[in-house]
């Protein structure tokens, strides 16, 4: 299996872009990453301009959309691991979009609830759930070992790009035509992912496993493939703390922009847009960074950067007047230096790990840094019609910033280049390749 899965990684002929089978990923990718996009602007507004949605409710539906990573990621993992990945990522594609399908179709016979959108939301993040773990586990069968942190790149750059376009088009279809109708975009989307997935002709390997299932020594092997690592545990540590502030920041965000600021639908989705600009120019200049630099003390840079960029939010507040040009400097500052971080924080893992438990080692990453999300969410709701939208924003932003001391504080600081997974070192010294 371990000869197989080597040669699955072996330098491709040429660039990234002369794999089809990459190519037709990237496709996937991106569409799926453009109409992800449009529900992220569209499913709020249409709780808010539709449903007339209070506070604490936007909180309960950011908590339902990621509540399954809470409860579902270690168990993703194990049968990420025990079947084809690609078959997983189509699977949700379609799921996905016939969910995304029931929403207008609700709002036209004026059958459309706050709790449809709770359900919908959660069973949507389901489906997310298992297409990220499948998709971050399924990219080293195409892509050689070497081309990872090109190919997360790569795909983070469309996937900015999406960030850009994206909520701008939500905007201007929900201004348009109404926020449900532009849902149906979004469905539309996962359709042509699933048609690009269709025509990777790549044989995947048989997974590896286990005659009979063990899920609990199953998801052990993923927890300690993490936590066994301090690179990779401080990783984690950063991540769980970074979401748990960030969505109690964001549960409120959308509701700060509409009542606080005044913005339009079409403004709120510049916004978002613009910070879609900033993880575009991060996608770019994470690898040349992981290369100068290190991928160690990259990863390091672009955490302590994004907290940075949080303190500019209790200056906007402080501030009134510079209000609006203070949070846009802090969206683009703080996403161009998280996907830094996070494009070198992937490609590290997928070379730490050895491929018969990065599924698993993903979904226990996921749990982490996702778990958190309805948590956090669910506070931001709660503190929100408690002690005032902007004073959510600066607890939000406070605790972004200590996020980064644990980075900062782990092994990273001297990591310049991704060791080999351990199961590659052990086959590696006992061919005589490595020194005594």
């Amino acid at each position: 299996m371990l000869k197989l899965v080597s040669r699955l990684r072996q330098p491709r002929s040429g660039t990234l872009w002369s794999n089809a089978d990459f190519r037709q990923l990237w496709a996937a990718e991106s569409i799926s990453q453009f109409g992800s996009q449009i529900t992220l602007v569209a499913l709020p507004l249409t709780a808010a301009l539709v449903l007339g949605a209070s506070a604490s409710q936007m909180g309960m539906l950011v908590a339902a959309g990621t509540l399954p990573y809470l409860l579902l990621s270690l168990f993703a993992g194990v049968w990420v691991d025990r079947l084809r990945r690609r078959i997983i990522m189509i699977a949700a594609d379609f799921g996905r979009a016939l969910l995304l399908f029931t929403m207008p179709i609700a709002w036209a016979f004026g059958l459309l609830r706050i709790e449809m959108l709770y359900v919908v939301a959660f069973l949507v993040g389901v489906q997310s759930l298992f297409f990220d773990v499948a998709y971050i586990s399924y990219l080293p069968s195409i892509v050689a070992r070497e081309q990872l942190t090109e190919g997360n790149a790569k795909l983070q750059a469309s996937a900015s790009a999406a960030q850009v376009a994206g909520p701008g088009a939500a905007g201007g279809l929900v201004g348009v035509l109404s926020a449900p109708l532009a849902i149906l975009v979004d469905a539309v989307t996962y359709l042509l992912s699933a048609i690009f997935l269709l025509r990777i002709r790549a044989v995947e390997p048989e997974p590896e496993r286990a005659a009979t299932l063990h899920v609990r020594r199953e998801i052990g092997e993923g927890l300690r493939a993490i936590f066994g690592n301090p690179a990779l545990r401080a990783i984690a540590g950063t991540g769980a703390t970074t979401n748990l502030f960030g969505y109690l920041f964001l549960a409120v965000y959308v509701l700060y922009m509409i009542e606080d600021l005044g913005f339009s639908a079409t403004q709120v989705g510049l916004v978002f847009s613009l910070g879609g600009v900033g993880a575009i120019v991060g996608s770019l200049i994470a690898e040349p960074i992981g290369r100068r630099l290190g991928i160690g003390p990259t990863i390091i840079l672009g955490r302590v950067l994004f907290g940075v960029g949080g303190l500019l939010v209790p200056l906007a507040v402080a501030v009134p007047r510079f209000e609006v040009p203070i949070v846009l400097a802090a969206e683009f500052l703080q996403w161009s230096a998280l996907v830094v971080a996070t494009i070198n924080e992937i490609s590290l893992r997928q070379s730490l790990v050895p491929d018969r438990v990065l599924g698993r080692a993903s979904a226990t990453m996921r749990f982490m840094n996702a778990g958190v999300i309805p948590v956090g969410a669910l506070i931001g709701g709660f503190l929100g019609e408690m002690i005032g939208l902007r004073e959510t924003l600066v607890a939000g932003a406070a605790g972004m910033l200590v996020a980064g001391a644990w980075v900062a504080c782990s092994p990273l600081r001297t990591l310049r280049n991704a060791p080999e997974p351990q199961e590659d070192r052990v086959a590696s010294a006992a061919a005589g390749v490595e020194g005594t």
